[in-house]
Protein backbone atom coordinates (compact mmCIF):
# COMPACT_ATOMS: atom_id res chain seq x y z
CA UNK A 1 0.00 0.00 0.00
CA UNK A 2 1.68 3.45 -1.10
CA UNK A 3 2.50 5.50 1.77
CA UNK A 4 1.15 8.26 3.08
CA UNK A 5 3.50 10.77 1.69
CA UNK A 6 3.12 8.90 -1.11
CA UNK A 7 -0.27 9.88 -1.09
CA UNK A 8 0.02 13.01 -0.52
CA UNK A 9 2.79 13.14 -3.75
CA UNK A 10 -0.24 11.89 -5.97
CA UNK A 11 -2.71 14.59 -4.93
CA UNK A 12 -0.08 17.20 -5.85
CA UNK A 13 0.58 15.74 -8.86
CA UNK A 14 -3.33 15.70 -9.53
CA UNK A 15 -3.48 19.40 -8.48
CA UNK A 16 -0.66 20.66 -10.77
CA UNK A 17 -1.53 19.13 -13.81
CA UNK A 18 -4.56 20.72 -15.08
CA UNK A 19 -2.63 24.06 -15.18
CA UNK A 20 -0.94 22.59 -18.47
CA UNK A 21 -4.29 22.48 -20.21
CA UNK A 22 -6.13 25.07 -18.31
CA UNK A 23 -4.46 28.43 -20.13
CA UNK A 24 -6.24 26.61 -23.60
CA UNK A 25 -10.09 25.24 -22.63
CA UNK A 26 -10.48 28.60 -20.13
CA UNK A 27 -10.48 31.08 -23.00
CA UNK A 28 -11.98 29.26 -26.07
CA UNK A 29 -15.35 30.22 -25.50
CA UNK A 30 -14.20 33.71 -25.37
CA UNK A 31 -12.57 33.51 -28.93
CA UNK A 32 -15.31 35.25 -30.62
CA UNK A 33 -14.95 37.94 -28.43
CA UNK A 34 -11.86 38.16 -28.16
CA UNK A 35 -11.68 38.87 -31.78
CA UNK A 36 -14.29 41.95 -31.85
CA UNK A 37 -12.16 43.82 -28.94
CA UNK A 38 -8.83 43.18 -30.53
CA UNK A 39 -10.06 43.79 -33.71
CA UNK A 40 -8.45 41.06 -35.17
CA UNK A 41 -9.00 38.33 -37.40
CA UNK A 42 -10.16 35.12 -36.15
CA UNK A 43 -7.13 33.71 -38.13
CA UNK A 44 -4.45 35.87 -35.68
CA UNK A 45 -6.89 35.09 -32.66
CA UNK A 46 -7.30 31.13 -33.07
CA UNK A 47 -3.43 30.93 -33.41
CA UNK A 48 -2.92 32.74 -29.37
CA UNK A 49 -3.78 28.58 -29.38
CA UNK A 50 -1.43 27.62 -31.23
CA UNK A 51 1.14 29.86 -29.98
CA UNK A 52 0.42 28.62 -26.62
CA UNK A 53 1.30 24.97 -27.31
CA UNK A 54 4.53 25.72 -29.44
CA UNK A 55 5.76 27.65 -25.72
CA UNK A 56 5.02 24.25 -24.65
CA UNK A 57 6.64 22.24 -27.43
CA UNK A 58 9.84 24.30 -27.68
CA UNK A 59 10.15 24.03 -23.63
CA UNK A 60 9.38 20.56 -22.35
CA UNK A 61 12.72 19.21 -23.45
CA UNK A 62 15.06 21.92 -21.88
CA UNK A 63 12.21 21.96 -18.80
CA UNK A 64 12.43 18.00 -18.26
CA UNK A 65 16.18 18.15 -19.05
CA UNK A 66 16.45 20.78 -16.34
CA UNK A 67 14.51 18.48 -13.98
CA UNK A 68 16.66 15.63 -14.03
CA UNK A 69 19.86 17.72 -13.11
CA UNK A 70 18.26 19.97 -10.82
CA UNK A 71 15.62 18.18 -9.13
CA UNK A 72 11.97 18.20 -9.53
CA UNK A 73 10.64 20.98 -7.29
CA UNK A 74 12.78 23.84 -8.02
CA UNK A 75 12.39 23.34 -11.86
CA UNK A 76 8.42 23.44 -11.39
CA UNK A 77 8.27 25.83 -8.99
CA UNK A 78 10.32 28.38 -11.40
CA UNK A 79 7.66 27.31 -14.50
CA UNK A 80 4.52 28.25 -12.09
CA UNK A 81 5.85 31.56 -11.40
CA UNK A 82 6.28 32.11 -15.15
CA UNK A 83 3.08 30.83 -16.02
CA UNK A 84 1.65 33.43 -12.78
CA UNK A 85 3.57 36.41 -14.46
CA UNK A 86 2.83 35.93 -17.59
CA UNK A 87 -1.08 35.10 -17.32
CA UNK A 88 -0.94 38.60 -15.24
CA UNK A 89 0.08 40.35 -18.15
CA UNK A 90 -2.16 38.60 -20.75
CA UNK A 91 -4.91 39.85 -18.33
CA UNK A 92 -3.84 43.60 -19.21
CA UNK A 93 -2.95 42.96 -23.17
CA UNK A 94 -4.49 45.33 -25.62
CA UNK A 95 -2.65 43.91 -28.93
CA UNK A 96 -3.62 40.42 -30.72
CA UNK A 97 0.61 40.63 -31.56
CA UNK A 98 1.32 40.72 -28.13
CA UNK A 99 -0.95 38.77 -27.36
CA UNK A 100 0.39 35.58 -29.19
CA UNK A 101 4.03 36.10 -27.76
CA UNK A 102 2.69 36.56 -24.26
CA UNK A 103 0.96 33.39 -24.96
CA UNK A 104 4.43 31.66 -26.07
CA UNK A 105 5.65 32.72 -22.88
CA UNK A 106 2.65 31.35 -21.12
CA UNK A 107 3.39 27.75 -22.95
CA UNK A 108 6.59 27.41 -21.37
CA UNK A 109 5.83 28.03 -18.45
CA UNK A 110 2.80 25.61 -18.14
CA UNK A 111 4.83 22.83 -19.71
CA UNK A 112 6.26 22.28 -16.30
CA UNK A 113 3.10 21.24 -15.15
CA UNK A 114 3.03 18.27 -17.45
CA UNK A 115 6.54 16.91 -17.93
CA UNK A 116 8.06 17.47 -14.32
CA UNK A 117 4.80 15.87 -12.91
CA UNK A 118 4.75 12.46 -15.06
CA UNK A 119 9.23 12.59 -14.74
CA UNK A 120 7.60 12.67 -10.55
CA UNK A 121 4.84 9.79 -11.41
CA UNK A 122 7.44 7.87 -13.18
CA UNK A 123 9.90 8.62 -9.91
CA UNK A 124 7.37 6.86 -7.82
CA UNK A 125 5.53 4.18 -9.80
CA UNK A 126 6.30 2.00 -12.67
CA UNK A 127 5.00 -0.71 -14.91
CA UNK A 128 1.27 -1.29 -14.67
CA UNK A 129 1.32 1.27 -11.31
CA UNK A 130 2.66 3.90 -13.77
CA UNK A 131 -0.04 3.23 -16.43
CA UNK A 132 -2.63 3.34 -14.22
CA UNK A 133 -1.14 6.81 -12.74
CA UNK A 134 -1.19 8.07 -16.47
CA UNK A 135 -4.59 7.55 -16.56
CA UNK A 136 -5.34 9.44 -13.11
CA UNK A 137 -3.18 12.17 -14.16
CA UNK A 138 -4.75 12.37 -17.53
CA UNK A 139 -8.52 12.56 -15.67
CA UNK A 140 -7.23 15.45 -13.69
CA UNK A 141 -6.05 17.04 -16.73
CA UNK A 142 -9.04 15.98 -18.71
CA UNK A 143 -11.17 18.49 -15.93
CA UNK A 144 -9.51 21.43 -17.67
CA UNK A 145 -11.95 21.00 -20.79
CA UNK A 146 -14.43 19.43 -18.27
CA UNK A 147 -15.05 22.63 -16.15
CA UNK A 148 -13.02 25.75 -17.40
CA UNK A 149 -15.25 25.64 -20.74
CA UNK A 150 -18.33 25.86 -18.46
CA UNK A 151 -16.47 28.79 -16.43
CA UNK A 152 -14.83 30.57 -18.92
CA UNK A 153 -18.36 30.90 -20.68
CA UNK A 154 -20.31 32.07 -18.15
CA UNK A 155 -17.43 34.41 -17.44
CA UNK A 156 -17.18 35.59 -21.18
CA UNK A 157 -21.21 36.30 -21.01
CA UNK A 158 -21.16 38.20 -17.57
CA UNK A 159 -17.66 39.67 -17.41
CA UNK A 160 -14.87 40.05 -19.37
CA UNK A 161 -12.54 37.85 -21.07
CA UNK A 162 -9.44 39.18 -19.49
CA UNK A 163 -10.77 38.22 -16.08
CA UNK A 164 -10.11 34.33 -17.66
CA UNK A 165 -6.60 35.48 -17.10
CA UNK A 166 -6.50 36.57 -14.11
CA UNK A 167 -8.08 33.20 -12.61
CA UNK A 168 -5.14 31.20 -14.28
CA UNK A 169 -2.52 33.37 -12.52
CA UNK A 170 -4.30 33.22 -9.29
CA UNK A 171 -4.54 29.24 -9.86
CA UNK A 172 -1.17 28.56 -10.18
CA UNK A 173 -0.14 30.85 -7.71
CA UNK A 174 -1.92 28.72 -4.85
CA UNK A 175 -0.46 25.78 -6.59
CA UNK A 176 2.74 26.87 -6.26
CA UNK A 177 2.47 27.38 -2.72
CA UNK A 178 1.23 24.22 -2.07
CA UNK A 179 4.09 22.47 -4.13
CA UNK A 180 6.27 24.36 -1.69
CA UNK A 181 5.16 23.58 1.51
CA UNK A 182 3.76 20.17 0.88
CA UNK A 183 6.05 18.54 -2.20
CA UNK A 184 8.79 16.33 -1.41
CA UNK A 185 11.77 16.44 -3.90
CA UNK A 186 11.09 12.90 -5.61
CA UNK A 187 14.63 12.82 -7.70
CA UNK A 188 17.80 12.31 -4.94
CA UNK A 189 20.90 13.41 -5.74
CA UNK A 190 22.49 10.10 -6.43
CA UNK A 191 20.12 10.13 -9.38
CA UNK A 192 20.28 13.38 -11.07
CA UNK A 193 21.93 13.48 -14.35
CA UNK A 194 23.77 16.23 -15.08
CA UNK A 195 24.10 18.30 -18.03
CA UNK A 196 26.47 16.97 -20.23
CA UNK A 197 25.60 17.11 -24.31
CA UNK A 198 27.29 14.41 -25.18
CA UNK A 199 25.47 12.10 -22.67
CA UNK A 200 21.44 13.89 -23.45
CA UNK A 201 22.49 13.23 -26.89
CA UNK A 202 23.08 9.70 -26.45
CA UNK A 203 19.64 9.23 -24.38
CA UNK A 204 17.66 10.98 -27.04
CA UNK A 205 19.50 8.94 -29.65
CA UNK A 206 18.86 5.69 -27.75
CA UNK A 207 15.03 6.56 -27.46
CA UNK A 208 14.05 8.14 -30.56
CA UNK A 209 15.83 4.56 -32.18
CA UNK A 210 12.75 2.62 -30.44
CA UNK A 211 10.40 2.08 -32.71
CA UNK A 212 7.76 1.07 -29.91
CA UNK A 213 8.73 4.98 -28.29
CA UNK A 214 8.50 6.58 -31.58
CA UNK A 215 5.20 4.56 -32.38
CA UNK A 216 3.43 5.43 -28.80
CA UNK A 217 4.68 8.87 -28.85
CA UNK A 218 2.84 9.23 -32.50
CA UNK A 219 -0.70 7.77 -30.70
CA UNK A 220 0.03 10.07 -27.93
CA UNK A 221 0.05 13.20 -30.63
CA UNK A 222 -2.41 12.11 -32.84
CA UNK A 223 -5.14 11.47 -30.51
CA UNK A 224 -4.22 14.51 -28.30
CA UNK A 225 -3.99 16.72 -31.64
CA UNK A 226 -7.62 16.20 -32.16
CA UNK A 227 -8.47 16.44 -28.47
CA UNK A 228 -7.91 19.58 -28.31
CA UNK A 229 -8.79 20.40 -32.33
CA UNK A 230 -12.59 20.04 -31.12
CA UNK A 231 -11.79 22.42 -28.58
CA UNK A 232 -10.64 24.98 -30.48
CA UNK A 233 -13.49 24.51 -33.77
CA UNK A 234 -16.21 23.86 -31.71
CA UNK A 235 -16.75 27.49 -30.47
CA UNK A 236 -16.96 28.69 -33.71
CA UNK A 237 -19.16 26.03 -34.63
CA UNK A 238 -21.90 26.60 -32.02
CA UNK A 239 -21.82 30.08 -31.29
CA UNK A 240 -21.45 31.62 -34.51
CA UNK A 241 -22.63 28.99 -37.06
CA UNK A 242 -25.24 28.14 -34.93
CA UNK A 243 -25.54 31.04 -32.55
CA UNK A 244 -25.62 29.48 -29.56
CA UNK A 245 -24.62 31.94 -26.43
CA UNK A 246 -20.99 31.61 -25.43
CA UNK A 247 -22.83 30.43 -21.46
CA UNK A 248 -24.74 28.13 -23.47
CA UNK A 249 -21.94 26.58 -25.55
CA UNK A 250 -20.02 26.31 -21.91
CA UNK A 251 -22.71 24.07 -20.34
CA UNK A 252 -22.25 21.94 -23.82
CA UNK A 253 -18.95 21.70 -23.17
CA UNK A 254 -19.02 20.29 -19.81
CA UNK A 255 -20.78 17.55 -21.29
CA UNK A 256 -18.41 17.01 -23.76
CA UNK A 257 -15.53 17.07 -21.40
CA UNK A 258 -17.01 14.69 -18.84
CA UNK A 259 -17.21 12.35 -21.27
CA UNK A 260 -13.80 12.63 -22.00
CA UNK A 261 -12.94 12.68 -18.04
CA UNK A 262 -14.71 9.34 -18.10
CA UNK A 263 -12.19 8.26 -21.10
CA UNK A 264 -9.59 8.85 -18.80
CA UNK A 265 -10.72 7.89 -15.66
CA UNK A 266 -11.40 4.39 -17.12
CA UNK A 267 -7.98 4.10 -18.36
CA UNK A 268 -7.17 4.70 -14.39
CA UNK A 269 -9.16 2.47 -13.45
CA UNK A 270 -8.70 -0.97 -16.00
CA UNK A 271 -4.55 -0.31 -16.94
CA UNK A 272 -4.15 -2.85 -14.01
CA UNK A 273 -6.71 -5.33 -15.69
CA UNK A 274 -7.26 -5.33 -19.29
CA UNK A 275 -4.23 -6.32 -22.07
CA UNK A 276 -3.05 -3.14 -23.47
CA UNK A 277 -4.66 -4.47 -26.93
CA UNK A 278 -8.04 -4.59 -25.56
CA UNK A 279 -7.62 -1.39 -23.83
CA UNK A 280 -6.23 0.49 -26.78
CA UNK A 281 -8.34 -1.01 -29.51
CA UNK A 282 -11.32 -0.63 -27.78
CA UNK A 283 -10.51 3.04 -26.89
CA UNK A 284 -9.58 3.28 -30.68
CA UNK A 285 -13.62 1.92 -31.34
CA UNK A 286 -15.06 5.04 -29.60
CA UNK A 287 -12.99 7.47 -31.81
CA UNK A 288 -13.83 5.66 -35.52
CA UNK A 289 -17.45 6.11 -34.24
CA UNK A 290 -18.02 9.35 -33.20
CA UNK A 291 -15.65 10.33 -36.63
CA UNK A 292 -17.98 8.99 -38.61
CA UNK A 293 -21.23 10.67 -36.69
CA UNK A 294 -19.32 13.61 -37.76
CA UNK A 295 -18.55 13.27 -41.44
CA UNK A 296 -21.96 11.62 -42.07
CA UNK A 297 -23.59 14.66 -40.74
CA UNK A 298 -21.60 17.27 -41.78
CA UNK A 299 -21.93 15.50 -45.57
CA UNK A 300 -25.52 15.82 -44.96
CA UNK A 301 -26.06 18.62 -42.24
CA UNK A 302 -23.61 21.13 -42.19
CA UNK A 303 -23.85 21.66 -38.67
CA UNK A 304 -26.24 20.59 -36.62
CA UNK A 305 -25.74 20.74 -32.60
CA UNK A 306 -27.35 17.58 -31.53
CA UNK A 307 -25.22 15.39 -33.67
CA UNK A 308 -22.10 17.98 -33.28
CA UNK A 309 -22.62 17.33 -29.91
CA UNK A 310 -22.85 13.28 -30.07
CA UNK A 311 -20.34 12.92 -32.27
CA UNK A 312 -17.75 14.90 -30.16
CA UNK A 313 -18.92 12.47 -27.03
CA UNK A 314 -17.31 9.77 -28.61
CA UNK A 315 -14.72 11.22 -30.20
CA UNK A 316 -14.08 12.71 -26.41
CA UNK A 317 -14.22 9.37 -25.11
CA UNK A 318 -12.01 7.72 -27.11
CA UNK A 319 -9.15 10.44 -27.10
CA UNK A 320 -9.25 10.64 -23.01
CA UNK A 321 -8.92 6.87 -22.76
CA UNK A 322 -5.89 7.08 -25.84
CA UNK A 323 -3.42 9.90 -24.39
CA UNK A 324 -2.99 8.74 -21.10
CA UNK A 325 -2.58 5.00 -22.16
CA UNK A 326 -0.22 5.77 -24.87
CA UNK A 327 1.89 8.04 -22.70
CA UNK A 328 2.21 6.08 -19.85
CA UNK A 329 3.06 2.68 -22.14
CA UNK A 330 6.15 5.29 -23.90
CA UNK A 331 7.72 6.51 -20.57
CA UNK A 332 7.47 3.15 -18.65
CA UNK A 333 9.79 2.10 -21.46
CA UNK A 334 12.46 4.09 -20.03
CA UNK A 335 13.97 3.72 -16.14
CA UNK A 336 16.56 6.72 -16.21
CA UNK A 337 16.22 10.37 -17.95
CA UNK A 338 12.34 10.07 -17.06
CA UNK A 339 12.40 14.53 -17.31
CA UNK A 340 14.22 13.94 -20.62
CA UNK A 341 12.05 11.25 -22.02
CA UNK A 342 8.66 13.02 -20.97
CA UNK A 343 9.67 15.87 -22.14
CA UNK A 344 10.77 14.36 -25.68
CA UNK A 345 7.31 12.34 -25.61
CA UNK A 346 5.27 15.98 -25.07
CA UNK A 347 7.48 18.12 -27.06
CA UNK A 348 6.65 16.04 -30.38
CA UNK A 349 2.83 15.49 -29.14
CA UNK A 350 2.81 19.35 -29.05
CA UNK A 351 4.86 20.10 -32.30
CA UNK A 352 1.76 17.61 -33.95
CA UNK A 353 -0.76 19.45 -32.13
CA UNK A 354 1.05 23.24 -32.89
CA UNK A 355 0.84 22.61 -36.82
CA UNK A 356 -2.40 20.62 -36.23
CA UNK A 357 -3.93 23.62 -34.69
CA UNK A 358 -2.02 26.17 -37.10
CA UNK A 359 -3.40 24.17 -40.65
CA UNK A 360 -7.32 23.85 -38.83
CA UNK A 361 -7.50 27.83 -38.33
CA UNK A 362 -7.78 28.45 -41.99
CA UNK A 363 -10.37 25.69 -42.88
CA UNK A 364 -14.13 26.98 -42.85
CA UNK A 365 -15.94 27.06 -39.78
CA UNK A 366 -19.25 26.37 -40.84
CA UNK A 367 -19.78 23.08 -41.31
CA UNK A 368 -18.41 19.60 -38.99
CA UNK A 369 -16.86 18.17 -42.55
CA UNK A 370 -13.74 19.55 -41.93
CA UNK A 371 -13.05 18.48 -38.83
CA UNK A 372 -14.57 15.40 -39.62
CA UNK A 373 -11.88 15.13 -42.47
CA UNK A 374 -9.03 15.80 -40.13
CA UNK A 375 -10.27 13.35 -37.63
CA UNK A 376 -10.37 10.57 -40.39
CA UNK A 377 -6.78 11.17 -41.21
CA UNK A 378 -5.97 11.05 -37.47
CA UNK A 379 -7.67 7.84 -37.33
CA UNK A 380 -6.53 6.23 -40.38
CA UNK A 381 -3.09 6.65 -39.16
CA UNK A 382 -3.73 6.18 -35.74
CA UNK A 383 -5.29 2.81 -36.44
CA UNK A 384 -2.10 1.90 -37.63
CA UNK A 385 0.35 2.78 -35.19
CA UNK A 386 -1.92 0.67 -32.94
CA UNK A 387 -1.57 -2.27 -34.90
CA UNK A 388 1.88 -2.41 -34.64
CA UNK A 389 2.51 -1.35 -30.76
CA UNK A 390 0.55 -3.30 -29.56
CA UNK A 391 1.41 -6.58 -31.10
CA UNK A 392 4.12 -5.73 -29.35
CA UNK A 393 3.72 -4.47 -26.01
CA UNK A 394 3.08 -6.87 -23.09
CA UNK A 395 1.28 -6.02 -20.11
CA UNK A 396 4.15 -5.50 -17.50
CA UNK A 397 3.81 -6.96 -13.96
CA UNK A 398 2.85 -4.53 -11.25
CA UNK A 399 5.95 -2.88 -9.34
CA UNK A 400 5.54 -1.90 -5.75
CA UNK A 401 5.19 1.85 -5.86
CA UNK A 402 8.83 3.09 -4.57
CA UNK A 403 8.54 4.40 -0.93
CA UNK A 404 9.72 8.18 -1.02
Amino acid sequence: MPSPRSRTVVAILLLVIPLSQLPIDIYTPAIPRMITELGASSTLVQNSVSAYVLGMALGLVPVGVLADALGRRPVLLSCLGLLCASSVAIAFCGDAWLLLGLRFVQGLGGCACMVVVYAIAADVARGRELTSLSGWLGAAWGLAPVIAPAVGGIIVQFVSWRVLFAVIAVLAAGVAVLVWRLLPETLPASSRVPIEPRSLARALGGALRRPLFLGLTLVFALFASAQLLFGVVAPLLYEERLGIPAGVYGLLALAIGAVNLAGELATGALAKRVRPAALGFGAFAFFAAGTVVLLVTGLTAGADAVWLTIGGMLVMLGCGALCPFAYGQALGLFDRNLGLIGGLTSAVCYLVVSVTMAAASGLPDDTALPLAAVYVGCGALGAILLALCLRTVRAPAATPTASL
